[in-house]
């Protein structure tokens, strides 16, 4: 009796949604499996015959492609063989939800890693990607002035310059203008804040706001936006 049509469109999402990913498929190996497909289980039947020259020519590959690609579907259990004979190999073609190991409808991707980053440890001058997040953490702002950066001519500045042995750490740099980088040089961050008050570039407000600033950072409680950082603060939470 002659099998029932499967359902083209859903066996065909089948394979490359769940089929190809799975079992990693190679270009030949998903061309030669899609071949057998097409010509068997999507024609209402289960097996076909073939050759390899008739598979190379519909394949539009050499032999010696398609030999071992046949073997590979053998081995991840896609295919199976059921004769052999002068006149060609009778293979069964499974479909993908008859493919052992196969889980249909759901793709196995791998798990997200996301590798943790030890704040106290980095050096935050490394690369582009933590330099970056020092700028985020100040929203665009000059830590000292206020002023709002523009992105060329934004700097780093160690609270505690490299000359009193100030670290790369994200309690020691902070995001803030050309102007500011250039006045403060080696001179201690309290003193360059005190001097914008005095030059009246900041306001009371602003100067408090300034020096609480100063403090929060000595003490760790202005982090960075570091990829990796968020999600080992939403685990601790759980």
């Amino acid at each position: 009796m002659k099998n029932k049509k499967v359902n083209a469109e859903h066996v065909w999402k089948q394979f490359e949604d769940d089929v190809v990913p799975q079992l990693r498929l190679s270009v030949i190996d998903r061309a030669v499996y899609s071949h057998l497909l097409r010509h068997s289980q999507l024609e209402g039947k289960p097996r076909v015959r073939i050759t390899l020259a008739w598979l190379a020519h519909g394949t539009r590959l050499c032999v010696g492609s398609t030999r071992p690609a046949l073997h590979r579907l053998f081995d991840k259990g896609a295919l199976r063989l059921v004769e052999c004979s002068k006149e060609g190999h009778v293979v069964h073609v499974r479909l993908p939800k008859e493919i052992r190991g196969v889980r249909v409808g759901k793709i196995a991707r791998p798990p997200r890693v996301v590798c943790a980053v030890n704040l106290e440890r980095t050096d935050f001058l490394q690369n582009q990607a933590l330099k970056r997040a020092i700028h985020e953490r100040e929203g665009g702002r000059c830590f000292y002035c206020l002023r709002r950066l523009v992105r060329r001519r934004r700097c780093l500045d160690h609270v505690v310059p490299r000359a009193k042995l100030g670290r790369n750490s994200y309690r020691n740099l902070v995001s803030c203008c050309h102007d500011c980088n250039t006045k403060k040089k080696v001179h201690a961050a309290v003193e360059h804040v005190r001097w914008l008050y005095r030059e009246r570039r900041l306001s009371d407000a602003d100067l408090s706001g300034r020096l609480r600033a100063l403090d929060d950072l000595a003490a760790g409680k202005l982090k960075p936006p570091v990829p990796g950082q968020e999600n080992r603060k939403n685990e601790a939470d759980k």
